[in-house]
């Protein structure tokens, strides 16, 4: 049986791969932006197994939680009745940074965007009890997302908007974890196919020093580059998730050279 998939977002840099994703593997799913979602009656007698949500908005990351808001609470409340199950897109952020964290562990968010996640956490668990798939992200590698209203910078975005300026930040000894984009949309679908629900990190699950990842995205380009000091703090964060939970359901494979092999392409299109 084919599942059918919403997609609340269109121009953020992981609707837009969710969507070439799902268009090249030819899956049946509908997109829309959330205001339309909202005015609309769910896409007329359209049901939906799965909305994935990927919109989101400023006074939600920056300020300090409102339920009005919060979408995936607004998109909760409207489904509350049906049988569909949301896909919310969550942040390790809501965790203390260190190593091989694992779903159960304390929580300890300490901005405003990760506060407000751990609450729209609650609130859907409480209104689709278990009809949700709550994915806890680590840092997504994928090729820049040059919209002018997109409202997250990813890593990679940092790393191609200050090597367009000849600089490269110094990582040192830092270790994150990370995924790239076309794995992240290959564990969306697999979970969907599998009819999963709860809460998931999404990860590869290994500590990768920053400096490395930097190789990779950096190796097609061949201009010289000045190494520069962080002067952020959240960059200086390591951590690491344990996706142990992820992969036993899954079973697919995420390996570290996959991670390799995707960054060295994103490269490639970015600097050939």
């Amino acid at each position: 049986m084919k599942k059918k998939i919403l997609i609340i977002g269109k121009k953020g840099f992981i609707s837009k791969n969710l969507i070439k994703f799902f268009n090249k593997k030819k899956i049946n799913f509908y997109s829309i932006s959330f205001k339309n979602f909202i005015i609309k009656s769910y896409l007329g007698n359209k049901e939906f197994d799965y909305i994935i949500n990927c919109s989101s908005n400023k006074s939600y990351i920056n300020n300090k939680y409102q339920s009005q808001n919060d979408y995936d609470l607004l998109i909760a409340k409207k489904i509350k009745n049906s049988k569909t199950k949301l896909v919310m897109l969550s942040t390790r952020k809501v965790y203390k940074p260190k190593f091989n964290i694992k779903e159960s562990h304390k929580k300890n968010p300490t901005c405003n965007y990760s506060k407000n996640k751990l609450q729209s956490e609650i609130s859907i668990k409480t209104i689709l009890q278990n009809r949700f798939l709550i994915l806890r992200i680590s840092n997504i590698i994928g090729s820049p997302n040059n919209s002018k209203k997109k409202l997250h910078k990813t890593f990679s975005d940092i790393f191609f908007e200050t090597v367009k300026r000849g600089l490269i930040y110094k990582n040192k000894d830092t270790y994150k974890d990370f995924i790239s984009i076309k794995k992240f949309c290959e564990i969306i679908h697999a979970l969907i196919i599998n009819g999963s629900y709860g809460v998931f990190n999404v990860s590869i699950g290994k500590k990768i020093y920053t400096k490395k990842i930097i190789k990779w995205l950096n190796y097609h380009n061949h201009n010289k580059v000045k190494l520069i000091n962080i002067n952020n703090t959240f960059n200086n964060e390591s951590f690491t998730l344990n996706n142990d939970k992820l992969m036993k359901i899954i079973k697919i494979k995420n390996r570290l050279d996959d991670l390799r092999k995707e960054c060295i392409i994103i490269s490639k299109n970015f600097f050939i």
